[in-house]
């Protein structure tokens, strides 16, 4: 993470993204605290998650009061709980404008570097006071852009779930990793192991990696695949017994093995038996039944 020090919110949002490492949390990679500059304007964002679903600009924002009730968040003007105006750290008023502006900032930046197929959502987690008994209620309808109660962890993670839910997984290891490199975070690139167990897919070019701290995981990780590719591609072979002819007569030059010699005489043997009861069971069978 970069620059994980900040508002009471982001160390909160950054608290959480920190203990998400079970199998039932949800899975993705987050960069905290970044930056990028677009159509001659900066945007800091406070989290960015990608997850292999989906990809969400966070705006962390604390109430500074202690409330109780409804709070009613529209997408233009002040937010509010009953008549009162609630007021959030930093002094904003309703930080759905810039969460808005971010979020087509980086759709619109990712676009221009061959990503434009790719869905940004905007989220706003607000982080209520100790204490509060705050429930949303939200006077628009945009998939794309939500508000979210922050004052517990599993209301994210339920956010981030259902994200994941509504379709199968759009964002590749490989589109991730151009993600960081487009926003100079290279060196926060996680590994591509580290990406693919947090259920990244499709192919992997280890050289996007090259120039970062990761690049020697990078390739180790492409001979582990070019290893498991070799395997695959060997032909399926079967296990013979001991008295097959490629175990007692193979085709390996080397000095002779008396084990395997012991093996053939005994193979031979049991062919001149074998051909032996043979042959006594068809002089048997004619004289036996023979006419007269």
């Amino acid at each position: 993470m970069q620059n994980s020090a900040g508002t009471l919110a982001e160390r909160v949002l950054i608290d959480w993204l920190r203990t998400w490492k079970g199998p039932g949390d949800p899975h993705g990679v987050a960069m905290v605290n970044c930056s990028l500059f677009h159509d001659k304007q900066l945007h800091q964002f406070d989290a960015i998650v990608w997850t292999p679903t989906s990809c969400v600009v966070i705006e962390a924002e604390a109430l500074v009061e202690q409330v109780s009730g409804e709070l009613e968040v529209p997408l233009d003007g002040p937010w509010r709980v009953g008549s009162q105006v609630v007021s959030l750290e930093g002094g904003r008023r309703n930080p759905m404008d810039s969460s808005r502006r971010h979020t087509y900032a980086l759709q619109a930046f990712l676009a221009e570097r061959g990503l434009g197929q790719r869905v940004v959502q905007g989220l706003v987690l607000v982080v209520p006071p100790q204490g509060s008994n705050v429930r949303l209620r939200q006077l628009w309808d945009d998939p794309g852009l939500q508000v979210v109660i922050g004052d517990h962890q599993q209301h994210l993670a339920d956010y981030l779930d259902a994200l994941a839910s509504m379709g199968r997984a759009q964002w590749t290891t490989n589109e991730v990793a151009l993600g960081f490199r487009a926003l100079n975070l290279l060196p926060y690139l996680p590994s591509p192991q580290d990406l693919v167990a947090e259920g990244f897919g499709g192919p992997v070019d280890t050289t996007l990696w090259r120039g970062g701290p990761q690049q020697a995981q990078a390739e180790a990780f492409r001979e582990e695949m070019t290893q498991t590719e070799q395997l695959a591609a060997r032909p399926a072979t079967m296990a013979m017994p001991w008295y097959s002819p490629w175990k007692l007569y193979p085709n390996e030059p080397g000095e002779m093995d008396l084990r395997q010699g012991g093996m053939r005489v005994l193979l031979t043997l049991g062919m001149l038996v074998a051909v032996a009861w043979l042959l006594w069971f068809v002089i048997t069978a004619v004289v036996q039944f023979a006419p007269g």
